[in-house]
């Protein structure tokens, strides 16, 4: 019983902690956000306006996704983040963050890309997210293409990065979303039937060109 209160509690805390922190910094920003601009809206309405500094707060947010969708605002917004990222604790805390919200972006080039399964003899049949291919340079000077999967060990926030030749990736018919909705439910939202298939041409960008 005390195994089994552990280990639920354990899953609990890195299921509730990152939605926790993630809702304390969307309060926390827009509460920024509402501090600075609520007495500038007061001064200019001559009243104060309930929910105008968060309606301002989602504009900013808004804004800045029309800049990052384009080509200018997005050197702009690249040449911002390489400044930053000269700061010493900045950079500790925002390059992690960014990668773990980036891995669950399918458009991101770093991101998971795709569903796969992999026979693996120490594990049996092996369900994770393939995150990037790469050319396996070989003594005999061939080079064999491999993938990089990530497998959760715990629901999507702790996982191991195994390493196969790609030959022995199949692609299940399977959206990330969904392979991110059946870790999240411990395997229950697995489709009573699931199509799959060999190894399609390589979703690397890197492979592509290196396949010729």
């Amino acid at each position: 019983m005390l195994a089994w209160l552990r280990r639920r509690f354990i899953t609990g805390f890195f299921v509730t902690v990152p939605l926790i922190v993630s809702v304390a910094a969307l309060v926390w920003g827009f509460g920024v956000v509402d501090g600075v601009t609520a007495p500038l809206y007061q001064r200019l309405l001559g009243r104060e306006v309930p929910g105008l500094g968060l309606l301002t707060g989602a504009l900013v947010v808004l804004l800045v996704g029309v800049l990052a969708a384009n080509v200018i605002g997005l050197r702009i917004l690249q040449r911002l983040e390489h400044w930053l990222l000269l700061v010493p604790v900045f950079r500790t805390i925002y390059a992690p963050v960014k990668q773990l919200v980036a891995a669950f972006s399918p458009d991101n080039e770093t991101g998971f890309k795709q569903v796969v399964l992999v026979d693996d003899p120490a594990r049996g049949v092996v369900m994770g997210f393939l995150t990037r291919e790469f050319l396996l340079a070989e003594p005999d000077g061939q080079s064999r293409p491999m993938a990089a999967v990530y497998v959760p060990t715990n629901h999507l926030y702790l996982g191991d990065v195994l390493i196969f030749p790609r030959e022995r990736l199949q692609f299940p018919d399977l959206s990330v979303e969904d392979g991110m909705r059946i870790f999240l439910t411990g395997g229950m939202a697995f489709p009573g039937h699931v199509a799959s298939h060999l190894a399609p041409p390589p979703v690397d960008p890197a492979m592509r060109r290196a396949d010729g």
